[in-house]
């Protein structure tokens, strides 16, 4: 058997023993070691002085040694501290009265806590399973339809793993040799695209068919409103904003009311007058940070002093020279100094430091921006102005529960990101800002004890372990797999059949979709995605935007069967009435869905391409 063949062969047999049940990580170094040994076995020579053997050291150092895998422990420990500190029942509380007049509001509001908890957390057994325990009962018990229910746990389970930060976009930088921060921003707006078609999709579904999510009863969408409140509308007004400004300004009658049996303190008034402002906050700092990012931030600076001393002696006036003072142990005369300039050690992002300098964040804001800006700030305006004026008690109140449920959470997700997209920090030290506040925030809600501590640390060691070694089978078995001549083979094939671009990113991505029925999304990239990258510098295709629709892709990995995990997720918390047929019914719309978001991110790949190219040039 030729080399060639013996690399298919191990390529076959990689999918039949995974499938079988064996570790991945383990069955990668098992069969890059066997197949290795006749790589590079030589007639006569010792066993022992195979060189197989130096491969896997050198592998394994490769996998200790790479700057961009340090990040993993530290975002999943985020994740795991957010999963053991059950910060998420206020939220789906929250948001289910937030969204009570909306179709299908319990599965709407279940979508929605899906992805915002799964953007914190990253972890898609752990949203699943948690989802499953607080949603899937209340959606069953409010009579809506097991479909409908199942397959918006699941699907929407799915979405931490694709928006930022996710684990699995740093497995194929470092895979793709791609800078995780243009991937983080490429994968942004295509991440939330794909939520979007979810909630249209359920909406949708809910209008046409109103039997699947009925309406929920009075009782359970009624708010509840605090007495005191109440009292407080009589006193001052019915608005909200106006009685809690007037009382602040003339606190006499509201400090004459009772709650819980005390009198109400002036620290209470100005603590729901901020939770009353939070949407006035909210705006006015999203227009401000805007503003200084598009049309501050690329000003230049002002120019040094020695500039200006040019200037003027250029003018004809001459300035006298400053004295410098000699650095003591330095080993440099003064006229090396000053014909040396003083080169300024970078800091912020690596991945930014080498990237172009003519972005067009950095060429200032285009004409058209102060038009768009002012349009916004107009929309805006109005916006807060009717909510204002039509907030009531029972709006203050929903504005309250999110404000103290989500608030937290989101200022540190949208800390996270911006810290990574804006270049200030590397991956790295932007996942441990995300640990550390996880920490803080679960320490704050007093449900992180030194018990669930220990589970989050020791659950974080074993993941961690395993993409450490499932890098390291990777390595090995993609080293031999090119040794025996078995990628050449696969270019040389594809190459051959004479395929445009766009033929090849629709071959490469039904591979990669039928690839995720049997297999999870970690063996995908780690084994499969390599073989296909060498191939898009030859067709022209941008490597990030290949990669953005592998992550879409690899949604479906989740929700296809016979290796669905989020069904299996699922069913391992559903009702004994609940089947796994009808959990996969389920989550077939879904599938639908993503290939309809993979070809409008190719027909319109700004979606994809924009931000990054915005951000840090092409």
């Amino acid at each position: 058997m030729s080399d060639p063949a013996l690399g298919l062969l191990m390529l076959g047999l990689i999918v039949v023993v995974i499938m079988l049940g064996f570790p991945t990580a383990f069955t990668l170094m098992g069969l890059g070691m066997f197949f290795g040994f006749f790589a590079y076995y030589r007639a006569g020579e010792s066993w022992a002085d195979n060189h197989i053997f130096d491969l896997m050291v050198q592998r394994t150092y490769g996998a200790m040694t790479n700057d961009v895998l340090i990040s993993i422990p530290l975002f999943v420990l985020m994740g795991y501290v957010m999963e053991r500190g059950a910060l998420v029942d206020k939220m789906f509380y929250s948001i289910q009265l937030a969204f009570r007049r909306v179709p299908a509001s319990l599965a709407v509001a279940t979508l929605i806590v899906c992805t915002f908890w799964g953007i914190a957390s990253g972890l898609v057994g752990a949203v699943v399973v948690l989802m499953g325990v607080i949603a899937f009962n209340p959606m069953l018990k409010a009579g809506y339809d097991v479909k409908l229910a199942s397959g918006v746990i699941t699907a929407g389970g799915t979405l931490g793993i694709l928006i930022p930060p996710s684990v699995m976009i740093i497995v194929y930088a470092a895979v793709a040799g791609q800078s995780v921060v243009k991937l983080y921003a490429a994968a942004m707006f295509p991440g939330f695209f794909l939520a979007f078609l979810y909630l249209v999709y359920i909406i949708g579904w809910a209008l046409i068919n109103p039997k699947i999510a009925p309406k929920l009863p009075e009782s359970e969408t009624r708010v509840p409103v605090r007495p005191w409140i109440a009292d407080l509308q009589q006193a001052y007004s019915h608005k909200m904003l106006p009685a809690l400004l007037t009382a602040a300004v003339a606190p006499s009658r509201a400090m004459a009311l009772t709650m819980d049996g005390a009198r109400i303190t002036y620290a209470t008034i100005l603590k729901n007058l901020g939770f009353a402002l939070v949407p006035l906050v909210l705006a006015l700092t999203t227009l401000w940070a805007a503003w200084w990012y598009v049309v501050i931030h690329p000003q230049p600076d002002a120019p040094a002093p020695a500039a200006i001393t040019e200037r003027v002696q250029s003018g004809g006036t001459v300035a006298p020279e400053e004295e410098k003072l000699e650095e003591l142990g330095s080993a440099q005369s003064g006229s090396a100094k000053e014909s040396e300039p003083e080169v300024l050690q970078q800091m912020g992002n690596a991945d930014l430091q080498n990237s172009p300098a003519n972005a067009p964040v950095d060429a200032g804001p285009p004409p058209e921006f102060y038009t768009y800006f002012a349009f916004t700030a107009a929309i805006i305006a109005l916006m807060l102005f009717y909510y204002y004026w039509t907030m009531g008690a029972a709006q203050f109140e929903v504005l309250r529960l999110l404000t103290s449920s989500v608030m937290p959470l989101g200022i540190l997700t949208a800390i996270v990101l911006a810290v990574i997209l804006l270049g200030i920090t590397t991956a790295t030290e932007s996942a441990a800002v995300g640990a550390a506040g996880a920490f803080l925030l679960a320490f704050q809600a007093r449900t992180l004890d030194w018990k669930r501590t220990k589970e989050a640390v020791f659950l974080t060691a074993k993941t961690t372990s395993m993409v450490c070694w499932l890098f390291v089978g990777s390595a090995l078995f993609s080293a031999v797999f090119a040794i025996l001549g078995g990628q050449a083979l696969l270019e040389s094939w594809v190459l051959s059949l004479n395929l445009t671009p766009v033929q090849f990113m629709i071959l490469s991505q039904a591979i990669i979709f039928i690839l995720g029925w049997p297999l999870e999304w970690t063996e995908i990239i780690v084994i499969f995605v390599p073989i296909f990258l060498p191939m898009l510098k030859h067709f022209g295709i941008d490597p990030i935007l290949w990669g953005v629709l592998v992550f879409v892709n690899l949604q479906a990995a989740f929700l296809s069967p016979p290796v669905a995990m989020s069904a299996f997720y699922l069913k391992g918390v559903a009702p004994s009435h609940v089947t796994l047929n009808q959990i996969f019914s389920g989550m077939m719309p879904y599938m639908l869905i993503v290939i309809i978001c993979m070809v409008l991110m190719y027909i319109w790949p700004g979606l994809t391409l924009w931000l990054p190219n915005y951000l840090y040039g092409n």
